[in-house]
């Protein structure tokens, strides 16, 4: 007879019942009446008219549960841990435990507590969440207990500490690490009171006084060898102040940081948080808007350490050390332009960017989300870095386009050229590359009726029967022939079958000018082929020299693709 069904009356009438059953009736306690605003339904259990195996399936069903003993009774507190603890948790393994209230009834039949014989049994077993003494009789903490039931749901410890160890676990430890290098931002690996600031912010919705800032790093100083340094909190002493919140039951403060920078409750990032609701219509692509740009600028000085105006490979790995894995491969180097000691430069990096933005656009926002868009920018969701074109048929009406990014499919032949041509666009030779790495991407910035303009060059090895509709798509294609093979041109001609009916402009590309000319195994000249297809004569290119001639062609693609 500890009072189970009392308190749930007393909860329910706000009074002391005169008559209590032997079990109450199972009650839903609604959503608004609630400090954490969730519906809590609660289930009563008699050892009289119940048998343990009705009682395990309740606790399966359970999201916590409270053991209530007597105060005033020796025996209850016993039962504690000899049967109603192993009762509900018995069988399960760590981490996966039903968090436990201790509820001590009566107090108001004692006149001391009776914390001190229950704390060693709540440091025996982990899942104990808190202990509440309470009194159905005269009302006494009896909210409260419901409260806690709630936060132990809502804010649970299991998925964040370690109670047997005293430390985060590793995934909490993984979270807050990303939380606290999104929130340095100037990359010294120490939040200031300013980045300290906007991190209370960007979570609480205001910042801290002076003095409560002052407060926070004096007992992380107090407590630990390095979780202060230059007047700011280094990595262990943020680890360390949200060890801190935990110990001291305050688990909601963690919980609302890491809510906040997209987690869920088994601490890895929700579907909602990474890959944000974005609608591409047919005809339409993706591009970086001005704040995305911004964004990614910020980024890239923030570690840019050197400031060459270039990343080397440990400052592009420190960028992306908030990521799972690495989002660039070895390929990114052979797609944009490097600097001279074969580092991503900024511009090779926007370009990237914007190639990724193209290409893949739900793995870009991926991307951006791990990098923390939505948080450094205060906006809804990564989509505020992206501007969808319109489609490209009412570009074609109206003659004229917005767009900025524009592909080039390059077409022809094995051996004709096409990567060295890819590659002489972000200013490299093939010759003497030694590079294992292949992309068939290559973009780099054009200048067209003096706008700057993304191109992406997209390389085709394709055999004439399998160029698709989809293979053929783009917003110019590039026929490229090789001038010392008679062959080349008539897959050229062929190849340019499945363009005549699109409105994709072609142009032709006559490539390895340097070596000598033979004639082509085709009805007619090239000159004479397009001459009559009403195409301007084939370009001639050669990776070997490279002059404005050759240079030259680049442009030329990009205003055929924007004036089609």
């Amino acid at each position: 007879k500890v009072g189970k069904t009392s308190l749930i009356m007393s909860l329910v009438g706000e009074e002391f019942p005169e008559e209590v059953p032997s079990r109450a009736e199972e009650i839903t306690i609604p959503a608004d009446v609630t400090p954490e605003k969730v519906p809590t339904h609660i289930v009563d259990y008699s050892e009289k008219e119940q048998s343990d195996e009705v009682l395990r399936d309740e606790i399966i069903k359970a999201n916590v549960v409270c053991v209530v003993y007597d105060v005033t009774n020796e025996d209850t507190i016993e039962k504690i841990k000899t049967k109603w603890i192993p009762l509900v948790n018995g069988n399960a393994e760590k981490g996966n435990k039903v968090p436990i209230i201790l509820v001590g009834n009566k107090s108001d039949l004692r006149c001391g507590s009776s914390m001190e014989t229950i704390l060693p049994i709540m440091n025996q077993f982990s899942e104990i969440e808190t202990c509440v003494e309470c009194s159905a009789k005269n009302l006494k903490n009896i909210s409260e207990l419901f409260y806690y039931a709630q936060k132990a749901v809502l804010h649970p410890t299991a998925p964040l500490y370690d109670p047997e160890d005293k430390q985060l676990k590793p995934l909490c430890v993984r979270a807050l690490s990303r939380i606290f290098y999104i929130s340095d931002q100037d990359n010294d690996r120490i939040l200031s009171d300013a980045e300290l600031n906007s991190f209370q912010k960007s979570c609480f919705g205001n910042p801290l006084a002076p003095q409560a800032l002052e407060d926070v790093k004096t007992v992380v100083w107090k407590n630990t060898s390095d979780g202060v340094q230059d007047s700011g909190l280094t990595l262990n002493g943020f680890l360390f102040l949200n060890t801190l919140f935990i110990q001291r039951g305050r688990h909601e403060t963690t919980w609302t940081i890491l809510r906040r920078f997209g987690y869920d409750d088994n601490l890895e990032l929700t579907d909602d948080y990474l890959y944000p609701e974005l609608r591409v219509p047919v005809g339409c692509t993706t591009e970086l808007n001005h704040l995305g740009h911004q964004f990614l600028q910020r980024l890239f000085d923030k570690y840019d350490e050197d400031k060459d105006s270039a990343l080397s490979p440990t400052e592009l790995r420190n960028l992306f050390c908030v990521c799972p894995y690495m989002p660039w491969g070895a390929e990114v180097y052979m797609t944009v332009p490097t600097t001279d000691e074969g580092y991503i430069s900024n511009h090779g990096y926007l370009c990237q960017w914007t190639l990724s933005a193209y290409l893949d656009i739900h793995r870009c926002l991926e991307h951006l989300g791990y990098l923390g868009y939505p948080i450094l920018t205060e906006q809804e969701s990564q989509t505020g870095a992206i501007t969808v074109t319109r489609e490209k048929e009412v570009d074609l009406e109206k003659c004229q386009t917005q767009r900025s990014v524009f592909l080039c499919k390059v077409i022809g032949p094995r051996g004709t050229g096409k990567t060295a041509f890819l590659q002489a666009f972000v200013g490299r030779s093939v010759v003497g590359n030694s590079s294992s790495a292949f992309s068939p991407y290559a973009i780099n910035t054009v200048r067209v009726s003096n706008q700057e303009k993304y191109l992406i060059l997209n390389e085709v090895d394709v055999e004439v029967d399998f160029l698709k509709a989809s293979d053929a798509s783009c917003d110019v294609a590039c026929l490229m022939y090789d001038t010392s093979d008679p062959h080349s041109f008539d897959y050229c001609a062929s190849i340019y079958k499945h363009y005549m009916e699109s409105n994709i402009p072609c142009v032709l590309v006559a490539s390895k000018v340097d070596v000598p000319e033979v004639k082509q195994f085709h009805g007619m000249t090239p000159a004479e082929f397009c001459y009559k297809h009403r195409l301007p004569p084939p370009l001639p290119f050669s990776s070997l020299f490279l002059d404005s001639t050759s240079k030259n062609i680049y442009t030329r693609l990009a205003w055929a693709a924007m004036y089609p």
